[in-house]
């Protein structure tokens, strides 16, 4: 059930010039949260009209508080990066479908970029369920990739930058695990299209399931601004309401 609430920023937190972190602390208490899920929030001073989609990155139950993984790319996003740790921000969340959790095997979780910002809670419960965790981290370079560290809490992490600096040279989608995959049982993806399309093709091909976090601009939230639209078997949806985490085999996609 979605909620309203007005969330103390409690850390602030810069991975690089260009991606932040906020961790907000609920006094109402959160709600239940699914791994994947998105909040819609309001960008302080009025900079904007529109509240901005965010991603989920993580949910801490005992502290009561949650953490958005945020890359500046706008005015809006620009404004929030500003913002002081003690301030507090207007949320509706959460929102959308989130991820479907196995409850066994082995799973392969793979973020392009700022994309993975949804898939730290999916390691954080899929590792809590004891399902074994491995986690493909693609970037430009070394430079923009952040928290392996932490990943690595829940499960093996492996790495891949364009220009080679950190882990295998390459995009994400050339790396070796790909070449030997016969143990991962599910793939959850998310990042840039055309690199999912690719994933989404590789575990086609393989047969193994994928799902895939859509990034689509998503102005209100709950369907009704139409902006987030998306072709699938079904025909067009939106991705806020019936996503963004979607089964490959439901979208319409040439893979």
């Amino acid at each position: 059930m979605k909620v309203v609430q007005d969330l103390k920023v409690s850390k602030k937190k810069f991975l690089n010039d260009g991606n932040f972190i906020l961790e907000c602390v609920s006094e109402d208490g959160l709600p239940l949260i699914k791994p994947g899920q998105f909040a819609e929030v309001q960008i302080p001073n009025n900079a904007v009209f529109l509240r901005r989609p965010l991603s989920i990155h993580d949910v801490d139950m005992k502290k009561q508080s949650v953490q958005f993984l945020t890359k500046i790319v706008g005015a809006g996003t620009l404004e929030l990066s500003k913002i002081n740790e003690g301030d507090s921000i207007n949320v509706v969340f959460p929102l959308g479908n989130g991820f479907d959790l196995p409850t066994q095997g082995k799973v392969l979780l793979v973020g392009g970029g700022c994309g993975a910002a949804p898939l730290l809670y999916l390691a954080r419960q899929l590792n809590e369920q004891n399902v074994s965790v491995v986690t493909l981290l693609g970037a430009k370079g070394a430079q923009d990739l952040f928290e392996q560290e932490i990943f690595a809490r829940f499960g093996e992490v492996l790495i891949s930058t364009d220009d080679g600096s950190a882990g295998e040279k390459g995009f994400i989608t050339k790396h070796s695990i790909w070449e030997n995959i016969k143990d991962i049982d599910m793939v959850y993806c998310c990042g840039p299209e055309i690199m999912m399309k690719v994933v989404a093709s590789l575990a086609k091909s393989k047969g193994i399931p994928c799902f895939v976090s859509l990034e689509n601009t998503m102005a209100c939230g709950i369907g009704a601004c139409l902006c987030c639209v998306t072709e699938t078997t079904r025909g067009n949806e939106c991705v806020c309401t019936s996503g963004p985490v979607f089964n490959i085999n439901d979208l319409a996609w040439q893979i």
